[in-house]
């Protein structure tokens, strides 16, 4: 399908190879426009803008929306592009307990209390994931709603996990809430469920408008080929046909996975209702050790601190709906010999002394 789309751009005497610049000088196009249109109409939003990463988008968001004077309140587990947008942003930021809804209320209400009856309040600015990529964690994204439109200000969600993954037709979690008018404007990414990569940010038509002038991100890289804003379009008219069957598949999946990891000792287990699952095995060495003897046969990654605290290092396993029953059984079946290899492992540290066993936790 996307060969046929860069064909007939070709055909059409369309460049398809490089976009020759950035889009505020010669990398835009009609196509690109009109494929904004339409993912603004198939999320709900008022307005599209395609980034040329969902990194190079929170980056650019992030620096430039939040102005002086305003506090931008994130979760702890926020993605890093986030944080480094706000480094070079003209607001303040906090950092709020992970999807703890009592602690954000606190915190901008502390907020609020420290500017004197003669100062203008602060704009108040939210930023989470619907589905963070390390724990698997939803968002309460109604409660976030609820705390957010109480001080009047604005929510953002990043929806790079979610999309495909919830929603009708893969619109993502915000959609299937049906939260669309509460919150401010969404990220959603092309490199996850969508195979492809780029990223839109989703929302009023000011904020398209502004970000095309003020994130720099945007203004200063070339844009996106049209063979990758082809791949785009294609991914989606796939995700609208295919999506909720898919999730279907993924629920059960889910469900066989978490049955499996009630066999483990519950330190091990990350409690989480997506497709993003792990197995905390606590020190880099020793996940790094099992994650070695599952990818003879298994694509299972260590995450090692400091990308995750230390102590909690894991496996992360990604569930696709191209899975089987049969797969996962094999993978835990695996995962519990793996530990087990492990635990009669006993290394000795330079003074002689035991080092501590992946069973000890």
């Amino acid at each position: 399908q996307v060969e046929a789309e860069v064909a007939r751009l070709s055909q059409d005497g369309c460049s398809v190879i490089g976009s020759t610049g950035s889009r505020l000088l010669s990398g835009n196009s009609a196509y690109s426009e009109s494929l904004e249109g339409e993912l603004a109409r198939f999320h709900g939003a008022e307005a599209a803008l395609i980034f040329n990463s969902g990194f190079d988008l929170n980056m650019g968001l992030f620096a430039s929306v939040p102005q002086p004077g305003d506090v931008v309140f994130y979760d702890e587990l926020i993605h890093q592009s986030v944080r480094e947008g706000l480094k070079l942003s003209r607001g303040s930021s906090r950092q709020f307990r992970h999807n703890d809804v009592e602690a954000l209320r606190e915190a901008i209400a502390q907020c609020l209390a420290e500017h004197r009856p003669s100062q203008k309040a602060p704009n108040i600015i939210v930023a989470v994931e619907s589905v963070y990529s390390m724990d698997g964690h939803l968002a309460p994204l109604r409660d976030f709603c609820e705390v957010v439109n109480s001080c009047g200000g604005s929510l953002i969600v990043d929806e790079a996990h979610g999309t495909g993954i919830y929603g009708a037709e893969g619109r993502g979690l915000v959609s299937e809430l049906g939260l669309e008018s509460e919150v401010f404007c969404r990220i959603h990414t092309f490199g996850k469920a969508l195979g492809t990569h780029g990223a839109v940010v989703v929302g009023p038509a000011v904020l398209r408008e502004y970000l095309i002038n003020y994130a720099w991100s945007l203004v200063y890289s070339t844009s996106l080929p049209l063979h990758s804003l082809a791949a785009i379009r294609c991914a989606y008219a796939f995700l609208s046909k295919e999506a909720e069957a898919r999730q279907e598949i993924l629920r059960k999946l889910i469900q066989t996975f978490q049955s499996r990891l009630a066999r483990l000792p519950a330190e091990m287990v990350l409690d989480s209702p997506s497709p993003i699952q792990g197995i905390i095995v606590p020190g880099n060495v020793e996940c790094v050790q099992v994650a070695t003897i599952l990818r003879q046969r298994f694509d299972v990654l260590p995450i090692r601190s400091p990308t995750v605290p230390a102590g909690k290092e894991r496996l992360r396993i990604i569930l696709h709906a191209h899975n089987t029953e049969e797969e996962i059984n094999a993978l835990m079946d695996a995962v519990e010999a793996a530990i087990h290899t492990i635990k009669e492992v006993k290394p000795q540290g330079a003074d002689g002394a035991s080092v501590p066993k992946v069973a000890r936790l």
